[in-house]
């Protein structure tokens, strides 16, 4: 089979499975990423499918990630949540990691809220803020885009001057003021990892406009927006690379350190996350 139809035809095959498991038609999706699955708890009337359960899914091997899809209602709204992200370092393809993207716009969602734990680059930022992303920098050397495709798919040449969606960002603005969120702003720059940065490469990202950094995120959006999904990011700031010019943090910036600081953010990402659902 044509590699193109194969594609279109595994995203088909998947769709039909998760349909056969759910009663709604999910309306927002969501990928909830390094220790911020518990946000999936809260979903009611829930119906949870391991990823190892549905066809074409990859699994997620990096620590902080459930591998469950949590398919339900949060603030009335009918949502699908990825309880745990893949990433392009795990040895996955573009095209596999980004696979849920097209098979929750096949599904009728048509909003994407994509969260993560990244690395702060900004000297305002502080250990477990919340950053609403308003532009990202692909610095991973690859596009899920690459390839084979035809217009089902989307256009060959897609516009990313509007990655995520200013009506959205407003919206996580007033929710964050109504629950007392101090809520930045700022650019994602997605690298392939799994090292972190050097202080070479963290002066680098500061100087073309990076405010936070990390392993993922960059390719969902563009496949995101590549199927017309509105899409609104949020960092979650787990370490500071980046405090001083020229000062950099003497520990060592470990994986179980950046999941703790998440985990702990959880409760504001929560309440963030469902204020901006309670005003779609």
């Amino acid at each position: 089979m044509d590699p193109v139809e194969q594609f279109k035809e595994s995203i088909k095959e998947t769709t039909r499975y998760i349909k056969e498991k759910i009663d709604t038609e999910p309306q927002i999706a969501m990928v909830l990423g390094s220790g911020l699955g518990a946000l999936a708890d809260e979903i009611e009337k829930k119906k949870v499918i391991p990823y190892v359960d549905i066809p074409n899914f990859p699994i997620p091997m990096a620590p902080g990630h459930a591998g469950n899809l949590v398919i339900g209602e949060l603030e009335g709204k009918n949502v699908v949540a990825m309880q745990g992200r893949f990433h392009f370092y795990e040895g996955y393809t573009m095209k596999g990691i980004t696979f849920p993207i097209r098979v929750f716009k096949s599904l009728g969602a048509n909003i994407l809220i994509v969260t993560n734990a990244a690395g702060g680059l900004s000297r305002f930022f502080k250990e477990g803020d919340l950053m609403v992303i308003t532009d990202q920098i692909n610095l991973m050397g690859t596009n899920p885009l690459i390839g084979p495709t035809d217009e089902e798919l989307g256009l060959r040449f897609l516009d990313m001057s509007q990655a995520y969606d200013e009506g959205l960002i407003y919206l996580a603005q007033q929710a964050a003021k109504e629950n007392g969120i101090k809520l930045k702003k700022g650019v994602y720059v997605g690298l392939i990892g799994p090292a972190f940065e050097t202080p070479a490469e963290v002066r680098f990202l500061t100087r073309i406009g990076a405010d936070a950094v990390g392993m993922s995120t960059v390719p969902e959006v563009i496949v995101a927006r590549h199927v017309n999904f509105r899409v609104l990011g949020i960092s979650c700031i787990t370490n500071l690379i980046f405090k001083k010019p020229t000062v950099f943090p003497k520990h060592e910036a470990l994986h179980e350190e950046v999941l703790a600081v998440a985990e702990k953010s959880a409760e504001k990402l929560k309440k963030l996350v469902r204020g901006v659902l309670a005003k779609l």
